[in-house]
């Protein structure tokens, strides 16, 4: 089959609703939206070329019936999505600061989000999702799953723990470590050792410098390789606008192109998408880690969580530029000034 889904992601998604710029409570309405870390990368492999399903749970509600038709419209296999006729659709309001001063406005620019998941539909994931969905994950190249999903519910952590221990073959199976405390509070169990566990179950890893030394205590990119040297891919991406790649013994930093940041929702699930789209097309070393930093890019210049990519051919060739090319770049001039050219 020419559209066999060649990478799986496997995770909760949300609706998003984005309130106005000012004090929440002033917002008439809402823009609504699509998010979810697994569901990000998802769409951004799409747009890459790479066939792609997404394998959840939504509720029995309009909020989940969007869900699926936004990612099937963007190309995304949802053939393994499940209804829940028991729980609802995720949501997160994203409050948005209008910087008048007045109590409750956030500063301008600035943004907060506000999640509404207990209970959710995506909490209820389970092995058995992974069992009904046994054809799409034994078919592909890679499934990609993040620390959220783990966090959700011990449902959840049985799911992805039993995403580490299924036969792979040549399957690749990537993580994003994706640390949010307050899912963690919620739980019995420890943060540390369950994310370490996935961390060295997985063969491809991205790690925030920051959420890396809050659950492992150290940031730094060679302690955690030293911490962490069983998957083959690990990425470290850092407070100064670099990425830190190690591919077995290798070790290369790429510097972040320049641009203006609008929003950093996304942009991490974007990083993870652009890297593993190049992955699968064969791509050397430091053009998965450009390839992750131009998809970034994207995702920090837009308003919401999804990144509108460039071409893919466009991405290639700015990723194939020497160092001194690249070290220029600016985005999305790069970007504007290749189209308005062609």
């Amino acid at each position: 089959m020419p559209n066999r889904p060649r990478a799986v992601t496997v995770g909760e998604g949300l609706a998003v609703l984005v309130a106005q710029p000012g004090p929440l409570e002033d917002s008439p309405v809402f823009e609504r939206g699509a998010g979810g870390a697994e569901a990000n990368v998802a769409a951004v492999l799409t747009q890459l070329g790479v066939p792609t399903a997404w394998i959840s749970r939504v509720g029995d509600d309009g909020f989940g019936r969007y869900l699926v038709r936004h990612l099937g419209e963007r190309g995304v296999d949802v053939s393994a999505v499940a209804v829940d006729t028991d729980r609802p659709t995720a949501v997160y309001v994203k409050e948005r600061g209008g910087g008048s001063g007045t109590p409750g406005d956030l500063a301008a620019g600035a943004s907060r989000m506000l999640y509404y998941r207990t209970g959710s539909a995506a909490s209820a994931l389970s092995p058995a999702d992974h069992e009904a969905a046994a054809a799409l994950l034994d078919g592909c190249e890679v499934v990609h799953f993040t620390g959220i999903t783990t966090a959700l519910s011990d449902s959840a952590t049985a799911l992805t723990d039993s995403l580490l221990t299924r036969p792979r073959g040549d399957r690749l199976l990537s993580f994003d470590l994706n640390y949010r405390p307050a899912l963690w509070h919620r739980r019995t169990v420890d943060a540390a050792e369950v994310l370490a566990r996935h961390v060295r179950g997985a063969d491809v890893v991205f790690l925030g410098s920051d959420e890396a030394a809050a659950v492992f205590g150290t940031g730094d990119p060679d302690r955690l390789r030293a911490l962490f040297p069983q998957p083959r891919h690990l990425v470290v991406k850092n407070d100064a606008h670099a990425v830190i790649g190690f591919l077995g013994e290798r070790r290369l930093e790429v510097p972040a192109l320049a641009l203006r940041v609008t929003e950093r929702i996304g942009a991490g699930d974007a990083f993870a998408g652009g890297y593993l789209g190049a992955l699968l097309q064969g791509r050397p070393h430091e053009h998965l880690l450009r390839f992750g930093h131009l998809c970034a890019a994207a995702a920090l210049t837009a308003v919401g969580d999804g990144a509108e990519l460039p071409p893919p051919a466009r991405l290639a060739s700015l990723a194939a530029l020497d160092a001194a090319e690249w070290a220029r770049l600016r985005y999305p001039d790069a970007v504007v000034t290749e189209n308005v050219a062609s």
